[in-house]
């Protein structure tokens, strides 16, 4: 078959197991998440490094040198990871329904509808509010079903807050 064969061709529909539907435009989050959860990364790492100094000079044992190094390790692959992890991350309004995205390894696709929506949060930490960045939070009435954005500046978060909000208002009232 060569590549002529294949240019009439519509695309294979997703599987079951292939959670992102390729008919969705999905809206990224701000890349400067990133630089807040490596952030937070780096302060754990900076309490274990000291946690591990202090056991290390009271003890003399190379136990804790040795943890040191794990942690090392450890924190080098979580670096790679919060990137990765933060490129995966994705939402998409549909006309009765929130879709939202993330993960690496075990890849989750939460469909929220409008009409189940109870409430809606927006937050931010201080070290979001340094970046300039809040979290959208959906809450509906099965807890397990909560779906939250993050990552979000705050003009796009409450412009998502009050469509989410209006939108369940609206599929709420027909019920």
């Amino acid at each position: 078959m060569n590549g002529d064969d294949l240019a009439g061709r519509q695309p294979a529909p997703p599987g079951p197991l292939e959670p992102w539907p390729d008919t969705v435009r999905w809206q990224p989050i701000s890349r400067d998440l990133i630089w807040v959860e490596l952030i937070r990364l780096g302060v754990g790492f900076a309490v274990a490094l000291v946690v591990l100094g202090v056991a290390w000079a009271v003890t003399g044992h190379w136990l804790p040198v040795a943890a040191l190094g794990v942690a090392v390790l450890l924190t080098a692959w979580r670096t790679v990871t919060i990137v990765r992890a933060v490129h995966a991350w994705g939402y998409a309004e549909r006309e009765n329904d929130l879709l939202v995205r993330h993960g690496l390894l075990v890849r989750r696709l939460s469909i929220v509808p409008y009409s189940r929506m109870q409430f809606v949060d927006v937050t931010a930490g201080p070290l979001e509010r340094a970046f300039d960045l809040a979290t959208v939070q959906l809450h509906t009435a099965a807890a397990a079903s909560d779906a939250r954005v993050p990552g979000l500046r705050p003009a796009e978060a409450s412009r998502l807050r009050d469509r989410l909000t209006a939108l369940g208002e609206d599929r709420a009232e027909g019920l």
